[in-house]
């Protein structure tokens, strides 16, 4: 048994270098402009520095820019070692063949990479590829869409359209930190930050179940109403007004268990079929029962809306310690 060669020169024999391009002059020998021959089975593709071992068939199994290429129509530039020279990136070109070879290929995940995929098919022109890219990339767009989809009500109008073309229960959020004429208090901006938070977290986890709204022209400063069958079923305000002496200024709550109790409460309207008797008994509207008919004030607690207020009016009298304060609600 002989030693296996080592060193440098088995390294090069064992791993060729690739033929590098080099700059020719019209006219010499390696310089061809003449189509290549029904004879040549086997054709060597640098394509943007990327080699690639193909035959004619394959080159020519489509009518494609590469058929007009190596089918006599078109004339091509080689290099001295033989190789057919195309200035294009081939970092898909490998996947061009793939397809003249198959009429299918795996197309690429990334949207990116279908871009430049489909890009390169439309400059060899072959259209089975383009089409699929095409129908790939119009797939990714129509399966992007957002997760939900929040309107602002820009006028009163807007908001009766929005409420009459849903048969989901709605949650619309008010605010509107400019609509005041006091000064805020020291802890009211970030309430009304927590507000909008908890909107945003309750859009995203009730999402498909409830439409949610956001209203920016209401009179009020924050404020949370829910609506069922196209009727306000609660309202939740978060703003009061706390008396100073002889200051005024407005306080944002933020009364998180109410509004998630609201928006659990607005579920019931989830189904056509209308709200649950028990359920609206429990969390205090329409009671249930087997009677012959509802009498009046029955009927009229339906279409009552529950407006919990957050402390509207406030008095803080700052007499000396000792004696009694004063609150009026």
């Amino acid at each position: 048994m002989s030693a296996e060669a080592s060193g440098p020169a088995a390294a090069a024999d064992q791993f060729p270098e690739a033929p590098k391009p080099s700059v020719l002059e019209p006219g010499s020998a390696a310089y061809s402009l003449s189509p290549l021959t029904s004879n040549s089975k086997y054709v060597k593709l640098n394509v943007g520095g990327s080699l690639h071992y193909t035959t004619l068939r394959t080159l020519t199994a489509q009518d494609t820019m590469l058929k007009a290429m190596f089918s006599g129509r078109v004339e091509v530039l080689t290099d001295a070692g033989g190789w057919v020279l195309i200035d294009r990136s081939g970092r898909h070109f490998g996947t061009i063949l793939n397809y003249l070879r198959d009429g299918s290929v795996p197309l690429p995940e990334s949207t990116r990479e279908l871009g430049e995929l489909l890009g390169e098919a439309r400059y060899y022109l072959v259209q089975g590829l383009i089409e699929d890219c095409q129908l790939a990339l119009q797939q990714k767009r129509e399966n992007l869409s957002p997760l939900c989809l929040i309107p602002t009500v820009t006028s009163p109008r807007e908001e009766q359209q929005l409420l009459a073309s849903t048969s989901k229960p709605v949650v619309k959020l008010l605010h509107n930190r400019s609509n005041n004429k006091y000064s805020y208090t020291s802890t009211s901006d970030d309430n009304l930050l927590k507000n909008i938070e908890l909107f945003d977290k309750l859009a995203l986890r009730f999402h498909g179940r409830l439409l949610f709204l956001k209203d920016v022209l209401g009179d009020e400063i924050c404020c949370w109403s829910f609506y069922g069958q196209g009727r306000k079923i609660a309202e939740v305000c978060c703003t009061s007004i706390v008396y100073a002496t002889e200051k005024k200024q407005t306080k944002v709550e933020f009364p998180e268990a109410r509004i998630f109790e609201e928006t659990l409460n607005i579920l019931i309207y989830e189904t056509p079929r209308g709200p649950d008797p028990a359920l609206l008994e429990a969390i205090g509207g329409t009671a249930g029962g087997g009677g012959a008919g509802r009498g009046e004030d029955e009927e009229n607690r339906e279409h009552r809306v529950r407006r919990i207020h957050v402390r509207r009016h406030i008095t803080h009298d700052e007499r000396p310690h000792g004696q009694q304060i004063v609150f009026k609600d």
